[in-house]
């Protein structure tokens, strides 16, 4: 079962990455699309490489991380609007209708700079993200331009440069996470942190999807226990991806709630794109 509604494909900084909505314009090179005056940072990211895989999960494992003025997305109320995935995965899970939908993804950039500022990355060092799509609370709520997405977990291999991103207004916290290419082109990750172990592998496959004619947005809120009063808005072009082959299992394990989700399909690797973002006043 595979999720290809378009409001689930993937992304890195989804996000997102990250598994993203793209916003297209076909027939012409995409433009990175315009973000908001009064930026409290700058956020640029170039040439990234991920493998990214959708989950879904029970949102009592994280109640303390959602803000007040959000909720989770479920997979019920995709159900109900009509997703094709949705509905299967109910059908198969039919006590999930409440759980959430997220991204996990592990990536590494060519550039990933704050404000000029870059990781000291080790040898493979990578980022992982977790991030959970909501909505606001009040319906009323305009939340801006670009799909919202909750930051869960935000990983880097570099607690000093955690530490300065958390006083640039940008979500983060330490953790072992790397990402390799061997010989024969396949794609190595992990993640090593306090209550869980994950390891992905990838060997890309298929036709190459996306390209210079694919473009989009995406609003990441803090956890609720962050304190934080930002917000971050990233747009990107160049967007690409490509599936990975039938055997590509992420193996997730520990207490952490991330490792109690339900994997929806094989990861993808994305790549390719440029993204620019900032943090923003709430």
């Amino acid at each position: 079962m595979v999720p290809n509604d378009r409001a689930m494909k993937p992304h890195m900084l989804s996000v997102g990455v990250l598994c993203l909505a793209l916003l297209t314009a076909r027939g012409a090179a995409a433009q990175i699309p315009t973000l908001p005056d009064g930026a409290r940072t700058r956020w640029v990211i170039d040439d990234p490489e991920e493998i990214v895989g959708w989950l879904t999960f029970d949102p009592a494992t994280v109640a303390d991380r959602i803000p007040r003025y959000l909720r989770f997305i479920t997979v019920g109320e995709l159900a109900t609007g009509g997703v094709g995935w949705a509905t299967a995965y109910l059908a198969d899970h039919p006590a999930h209708g409440e759980w959430g939908i997220s991204f996990f993804e592990i990536v590494r950039m060519e550039t990933f700079a704050i404000d000029g500022r870059s990781p000291d990355w080790p040898p493979d060092g990578a980022a992982a993200l977790w991030f959970a799509r909501v909505a606001a609370t009040d319906p009323s709520t305009d939340l801006g331009a670009g799909l919202p997405l909750l930051a869960l977990e935000f990983w880097i291999p570099d607690a000093a440069y955690t530490a300065y991103m958390l006083g640039r207004g940008h979500y983060a916290t330490a953790g072992d996470v790397r990402l390799a290419r061997d010989d024969d082109g396949e794609w190595v990750g992990s993640v090593s942190v306090v209550g869980l172990t994950a390891t992905v592998r990838c060997t890309p496959i298929g036709p190459i999807t996306g390209g210079a004619d694919s473009a989009g947005a995406q609003v990441f809120f803090p956890p609720a226990s962050s304190d934080l009063g930002t917000l971050v808005r990233v747009a990107f072009a160049g967007h690409r991806e490509q599936r990975c082959g039938e055997v590509a299992p992420w193996n997730l394990s520990g207490t952490h709630p991330l490792a109690r989700g339900v994997l929806l399909a094989p990861p993808t690797l994305q790549f390719g794109y440029r993204l620019v973002g900032g943090a923003y006043g709430r």
